[in-house]
């Protein structure tokens, strides 16, 4: 059960000074926390310069990582354990994106997520089934967690980009190849990225990727 029932984590100001006109969500990975992932913002501000970076903890703190959060407690990576976990937590992530969308008056169009590894799988479940599509969700080493459900549950079809790094040791790289063929069968507006010798981490290249998707699906500034 979820410790919290309100997420909180670190956030950063548009670098413009002006009034959010966007949202980017960060959904951190498991053991990890919402200042770790705050690192990507620097490489992104500049193309969006009136975007706000917010990076909530999951609602449990991880056993097995000191000072870190689990969005569940990940004891395999079996669809049930998956599917479960992201159904307990899924409400809390709505309840965020809405609170601070209405906050400043923004529609969901201009509000993405962008996850790692669990906080992958968290986004991928949660924006499909949002009723106003956003505006897209980056994923960095993550995977579907529920593939079957979702299939009778998508509401929107927000566009994405899955990254994953073919060495990584922890999330299957085969998982972005499998979530692909799933969303398409859906009729998603997918990207992929394979990251040649990467492992369970995010390089250079897919910050770049991130960023130029981010401002493309946001309007940059506006």
């Amino acid at each position: 059960m979820s410790t919290l029932t309100r997420l909180t984590g670190p956030m950063a100001a548009p670098a413009s000074g002006r009034a959010p006109q966007s949202l980017v969500i960060l959904l951190h990975g498991y053991g990890s926390n919402g200042a770790d992932l705050m690192g990507l913002v620097p490489y992104w501000r500049d193309a969006l310069p009136d975007t706000a970076f917010m990076a909530p903890n999951a609602p449990e703190p991880c056993p097995a990582a000191p000072g870190g959060y689990q969005w569940w407690a990940l004891t395999d990576l079996g669809r049930e354990s998956r599917a479960a976990g992201v159904r307990q937590a899924a409400p809390l992530v709505n309840a965020f994106i809405d609170m601070h969308r209405t906050a400043h008056d923004l529609p969901n169009r201009k509000v993405a997520l962008v996850g790692f590894s669990q906080g992958t799988m968290m986004a991928l479940h949660v924006a499909p089934r949002r009723p106003e599509a956003l505006a897209g969700v980056v994923g960095y080493s993550g995977m579907l967690a529920d593939a079957e459900a979702l299939q009778s549950e998508v509401k929107t079809r927000p566009p994405l980009l899955l990254i994953h790094g073919d060495a990584d040791p922890m999330v299957p790289f085969a998982a972005m190849g499998q979530a692909q063929a799933d969303f398409q069968a859906l009729d998603f507006d997918i990207t992929t990225h394979a990251a040649r010798g990467l492992g369970h981490s995010i390089d250079e290249t897919g910050l770049r990727l991130g960023g130029d998707f981010l401002a493309r699906v946001l309007g940059g500034a506006g």
